[in-house]
């Protein structure tokens, strides 16, 4: 398993004032982000609606809702005599659908969940001066607000009570408001079109969750895969059996070493598991001093449908592995009922195993995609040859081969295809994990060619063989170089029906990066349009329930029985660190029709006790920010056209950089709490701050110059360092030391830019420069990706708590000349 082997002065008086009220003015949303009264993103009804029609393409009702409200028009309407009727009509009219409106949150102030909701839309001011003059006394009717039928006599208070903190939001001005509605309805993209998404945790304390799959057998249970060798068994209501389904810990092969490749590895239900009960496995062995990867067969417990029966393994097949690495891992059913195998090269570097190496050697199992055929196999031979595999004539090639020239698979996944055409069914998936330039993702097909180890992406890697005129090898559908990330972990394609615009969406990730990536493919040219995903911001994620950060190393993706789409990462890439959680992926901007997706799972029978879940991640407030991207260098050949805009390096903005100031000296920044037994976690493209601490009691409560939050410094001893030393944050209004827990040279990058350093030479830990024993421990558990401006916007435990000691104090060494030196 590859991807785990690659192992982060305040102005004074009325200018500060004048600075807050521009910053107010230009840092409201660039685009609204629709929210429906129910706190979930809007829809299309799945039938016009017939009072409210304005909203029956897009918004927040269905027929029901529609026709409830049309009661309620008539009901108020009743009180009113034929002059108020005629003037007023429209007016009730317009109120009473905005319930339907996409907005409808925000005209009704509901964004916040705690508090009580407006039973009046929010009105703009000269709309509200209209239906004032024209209709104050129909609003005893519509509404049992007190306070505002209190203010009926006077329009200035009425008005301003019917009035929206966010003006962009008041009807009916929203309905022209072009930044409202040119992307109404789409997944929203920031300004770099990046796709804006959200999370639920869906499981979490995991050790290196490697899959999770479904029995497909109704229950929508999941089972999660730990690659130390337990699977575990999940409800729908999230909650875990306490009993584990599978447990094979003691015969797995693997380490506690980060980013070890071996261990427990891949896991797949038989489609007929209803019937047979039949579960099959990858993983790592050990057998008489040689290391091998096998695939095994069990049954269900005839007692307890959540255990397997551990006596029922029957070896299907195990092959040897030359080195501990590329170990591939993949099972999967296909729709023509046959088992696929996806097996690394071997592993070292280069694939050097004989003259042309394993992938290109038809006649080992090694570096390639099988296909067998496990049915009836209670007598008679484990598996049987698919008749038409493509080499079952070849006398130089194993009849196992189904595809051939992979480096180390990691992750592929069949297409469910289009949920009403079908179309892209059956398409097979895989991120091909690179070795040094290169990582991409392959469509694979019976009897072809991905080139390994001739070629590496849309390069050649081994120059002659690259050159040889037979190679009739097959382009990757996408390839990105090591700038963008070095270790590809592939995904699926979304088929659910929750999230209907991500509907043929291929989503994958890099385990080293943690990138989220997608690929649109264009149904006309073919080709594949690149897009990243990133977590959204502002509003877009504050749906209760959703968080918008994880952590970054991406181990797996996974679907479940409906189709919904989640992906699996850890802050720790140890098979023994319990720090993995499950995402589930989430697209605010809209929804299917409540009642469509309504899933009635079968009964389970429990005889474990049940673990109910407990989410432990949070929402983290953070505005909009210019993220830094790299430039790709793909190619484009002619076979397989990526249309993937080049992402380019950019800097924030004046308005940006004001908002930085302001953020750093007078907000307190949210961040999510380390829990003591959790990693840190690296956040993709989210920026996270510390909590105010305690302050020291002898520290002055006044100072001409105060450093900005997230200010540092370096000390050697007792002594100011000049280019060495120990690191020293000022947060909340004191100094105190870092713990080097998990402290890296791409922290110590920070550190040093911040300091005018060009490069960092060392990470130090363990107090080499001194212990700051005078100085509270103010940040633990930091990791960055390098790329933030303090350490404050990295991943760290809550400002002032902690778990080491001044004897782990940070340190570092920073240099204006890129020098080498091994980082201890």
């Amino acid at each position: 398993m590859e991807s785990l082997r690659r192992s982060g002065r305040r102005d004074p008086g009325c200018r500060a004032w004048s600075l807050l009220a521009l910053v107010a003015l230009l840092s409201r949303p660039a685009s609204g982000h629709p929210q429906c009264l129910d706190f979930k993103p809007p829809f299309k009804p799945p039938r016009p609606l017939v009072f409210c029609v304005q909203y029956s393409d897009f918004g927040c009702c269905d027929a029901q809702r529609d026709s409830a409200l049309l009661e309620r028009y008539y009901s108020v309407t009743g009180h009113l005599d034929h002059a108020a009727y005629a003037a007023c009509a429209s007016y009730l009219q317009d109120l009473l659908c905005q319930e339907c409106s996409p907005y409808a949150a925000h005209l009704y102030d509901a964004e916040d969940p705690s508090t009580p909701v407006k039973t009046v839309p929010g009105l703009c001011p000269d709309y509200c001066v209209q239906v004032w003059r024209n209709c104050r006394s129909m609003f005893q009717f519509l509404t049992h607000d007190q306070e505002l039928l209190a203010l009926e006599s006077n329009m200035a208070k009425f008005c301003r009570y019917l009035s929206l903190e966010d003006a962009d939001y008041c009807f009916p001005h929203l309905l022209t408001n072009k930044r409202l509605s040119q992307n109404l309805g789409l997944v929203t993209a920031d300004t770099e079109g990046c796709l804006q998404l959200c999370l639920t945790e869906v499981a979490n304390g995991l050790r290196n969750p490697v899959a999770m799959v479904h029995a497909n057998d109704g229950t929508h249970r999941v089972f999660i895969a730990e690659q130390v060798g337990l699977v575990w068994a999940y409800l729908p209501d999230r909650s875990r059996l306490e009993k584990p389904f599978l447990n094979i810990s003691e015969a797995v092969l693997t380490s506690p070493w980060e980013g070890d490749e071996r261990g427990f590895l891949g896991i797949v239900f038989h489609p007929k598991f209803k019937f047979n009960g039949k579960v099959f496995v990858y993983y790592s062995v050990e057998v008489q001093y040689e290391e091998r990867i096998r695939i095994s067969e069990f049954r269900i417990s005839p007692d307890d449908m959540n255990s397997v029966d551990h006596g029922s393994e029957r070896i299907i097949l195990e092959i040897d592995e030359p080195a501990s690495n590329h170990n591939g891992g993949e099972l999967l059913f296909g729709d023509d009922g046959y088992l696929y195998i996806f097996t690394g090269d071997g592993g070292m570097a280069g694939d050097p195993f004989g003259t042309f190496g394993n992938a290109q050697n038809k006649s080992t199992l090694l570096g390639k995609v099988l296909r067998i055929n496990v049915d009836n196999n209670d007598r008679g031979p484990l598996y049987r040859i698919p008749p038409d595999n493509p080499f079952v004539n070849d006398p130089e090639a194993r009849p196992e081969v189904y595809a051939y020239g992979a480096r180390n698979m990691w992750r592929c996944s069949f297409d469910r295809g289009d949920p009403n055409t079908k179309e892209g069914k059956g398409r097979l998936f895989c991120g091909d994990v690179g070795q040094n330039k290169f990582e991409e993702i392959d469509l694979v097909e019976k009897g072809k060619n991905y080139g390994w180890r001739a070629r590496e992406g849309f390069s050649c890697y081994d120059k002659k063989l690259c050159t040889n005129s037979s190679l009739d090898d097959v382009l990757p559908i996408y390839a990105y170089p090591h700038k963008m990330g070095k270790s590809v972990t592939g995904g699926y394609v979304y088929r659910g029906c929750e999230s209907p615009n991500l509907n043929g969406l291929y989503i994958f990730g890099d385990f080293m990066s943690g990138r989220l990536m997608s690929l649109k493919e264009n149904r006309v040219t073919r080709e594949w349009q690149y897009n990243e995903i990133c977590m959204g911001v502002g509003q877009t994620c504050m749906f209760p329930g959703l968080i918008n950060n994880y952590y970054q190393y991406i181990i797996s993706f996974a679907e479940d029985e409906a189709g919904e789409l989640y992906f699996m990462s850890t802050g720790i890439p140890s098979a023994t660190a319990p720090n993995g959680v499950v995402y589930k992926i989430i697209d605010t901007s809209r929804r299917a029709p409540p009642g469509k997706c309504r899933i009635e799972p079968l009964p389970v029978k429990t005889k474990s006790k049940l673990v109910k879940f407990v989410g432990k991640e949070k929402l983290i407030i953070k505005t909009s920010t210019q993220r830094p991207k790299v430039q790709t260098t793909t190619r484009t050949p002619a076979r397989a056209k990526v249309t993937a805009e080049p992402p380019r390096v950019t800097t924030p903005d004046w308005v940006e950089q004001i908002l930085t100031l302001l953020r750093s000296q007078n907000r307190v920044l949210m961040t999510t709490a380390a829990p003591k037994t959790k990693a840190p976690k690296p956040r993709k493209g989210g920026r996270t701050g510390g909590r105010r601490g305690q302050r020291r009691k002898n520290k002055p409560t006044t100072a001409p110059s105060q450093p900005r939050n997230g200010a540092v410094r370096i000390m050697n001893g007792s002594v100011k360092g000049k280019h060495q030393g120990r690191v020293e944050i000022f947060i909340n209004g004191e100094w105190g030391t870092v713990c080097d827990d998990l402290w890296t040279s791409k922290a110590a990058a920070v550190v040093c830019r911040q300091l005018g350093y060009a490069f960092v030479i060392r990470a130090t830990k363990k107090a080499e420069f001194g212990e700051g024993r005078s100085l509270p421990i103010l940040l633990d558990d930091v990791q960055c990706s390098g790329r933030e401006k303090t350490l404050l916007e990295c991943s760290h435990a809550d400002v002032g708590k902690h778990n080491c000691s001044h004897k782990e104090d940070a340190g570092v060494i920073c240099s204006h000349e890129d020098v080498t030196e091994t980082e201890q």
